[in-house]
């Protein structure tokens, strides 16, 4: 035998090792695997969800912002919710009005508000129906998109016209084999004429985002009144001037609101990178109480590493002395150990990250929560497991390393 074997050689060794004590090597390795696995299943979850929420919750475009009474992103403070609720005032279509005259920095704008309502037609019902009032370019501040017919005008929101686009849902279940357009429901008790139908958006977490109508904001006031909560949904002229054009906008609802300098605002604007900003402030805080527990277990199947591979050691005595009375250095011992410990506990967190892989399969696939395992969660995987089995792998090597050839092969199998 060649004095310095190479890591080939070593790996080989390792592997055959693995394969010879099959039930050994995954009692071993049960704490890694299932370390590993729950690392890579909750950074697949996080990783799914920022992908989700940027998509279809935070997407506001990159020109998009958008002016709020106050919003929440992130701990939920009920001290702080009376505090903003006695101190900002609701938005109202005045201060749209004089936005919308004076704001140079802005290419698209409008006013919406929510309400739920029952929807009827032809008897049949559905029960809490999203109501959403709006300017006619509602469709293009949120990116709906038209599958029949058109959405509303700015005449027929001036108007006041009882018009309604709807969403994919009240299709399927009033019109499913007709076409809706210039059919009529009841809002609340009101009668519509549907003008247009949304393309289908899907859901939210399991929760339909195609159970809305869209009508116009002033006849949205005519039906649940003016004094509602208002949001001025905006897009900046380009992406070059969106800073300007938020600060524009917020400079000139505080002039007319009167503010004076040093006074903080009474309302809130916001953008995606500001849901996302504290949405991923909260997934790292997930992400690191995720990481403390895994590297408890991890620690734990370190241990057991260390331990089995002292047992190794011991078993393999004769052969360590041999190998050293062959010419094998102090230094080809100790590698040839370091390699099967981190070979055996890299093994186990690519099995874990297997596992990982097939339950977000069966996630995706029967759950609404989103999962996407990025190819940096499986390097992670495997590189802290391999890293586990080097470090707690180095005494045992150094036992093995430090054998004296001649007590070695004294000593009994």
């Amino acid at each position: 035998m060649k004095s310095g074997a190479s890591t080939y050689e070593a790996f080989s060794i390792a592997l055959a090792s693995l394969r010879s004590a099959k039930l050994r090597s995954f009692l071993t390795l049960l704490g890694i695997i299932l370390s590993t696995t729950t690392l890579i299943a909750v950074m697949a979850v996080i990783n799914g969800m920022n992908v989700y929420v940027e998509s279809k919750i935070a997407d506001l475009g990159a020109d998009g912002f958008v002016v709020t009474r106050f919003a929440f992103f992130g701990d939920w403070d009920p001290k702080k919710f009376l505090e903003l609720q006695r101190k900002n005032p609701q938005l109202k279509p005045d201060e749209f009005e004089f936005l919308k005259q004076r704001a140079t920095m802005v290419r698209e704008m409008g006013m919406t508000s929510d309400h739920t309502a029952d929807v009827t037609c032809r008897g049949e019902r559905m029960e809490d129906v999203n109501i959403t009032g709006g300017n006619a370019n509602l469709n293009i501040l949120n990116n709906i998109q038209t599958e029949t017919g058109r959405y509303f005008t700015e005449g027929e929101n001036a108007n006041h016209r009882n018009v309604a686009f709807i969403g994919a849902d009240l299709k399927e279940k009033y019109f499913a084999n007709t076409d809706p357009v210039g059919k009529t429901i009841e809002i609340a008790g009101t009668a519509f004429q549907v003008i247009g139908v949304s393309k289908k958006i899907g859901s939210v977490f399991g929760q339909s985002q195609d159970n809305f109508v869209h009508i116009p904001i002033f006849t949205f006031f005519k039906m649940f009144g003016a004094r509602t909560w208002l949001n001025f949904s905006l897009q900046a002229i380009d992406h070059g001037h969106f800073e300007q054009a938020m600060d524009e906008v917020r400079s000139l609802l505080r002039a007319y609101r009167h503010l004076r300098p040093g006074v903080d605002d009474n309302f809130m604007v916001f953008n995606s990178a500001s849901i996302m900003g504290a949405w991923e402030k909260l997934t790292g805080a997930i992400a690191a109480t995720a990481i403390a527990v895994v590297s408890v277990f991890m620690v734990v199947g370190g241990v057991v590493i260390m331990n089995i591979m002292l047992a190794v050691v011991t078993e393999r005595t004769q052969e360590i002395g041999i190998r050293k009375s062959l010419g094998a250095r102090r230094g080809d011992i100790l590698k040839q150990f370091l390699v099967e410990s981190a070979v055996l506990s890299g093994t186990g967190g690519l099995a874990g990250v297997t596992i990982a892989w097939v339950i977000a399969l069966l996630v995706r696939s029967f759950t609404p929560v989103p999962m996407e395992l990025p190819l940096s969660s499986v390097l992670v995987g495997v590189g802290l497991s391999a890293t586990v089995g080097l470090f707690f792998g180095i005494y045992p090597a150094s036992q093995a390393a430090k054998l004296d050839p001649i007590e070695a092969l004294r000593a009994e199998k």
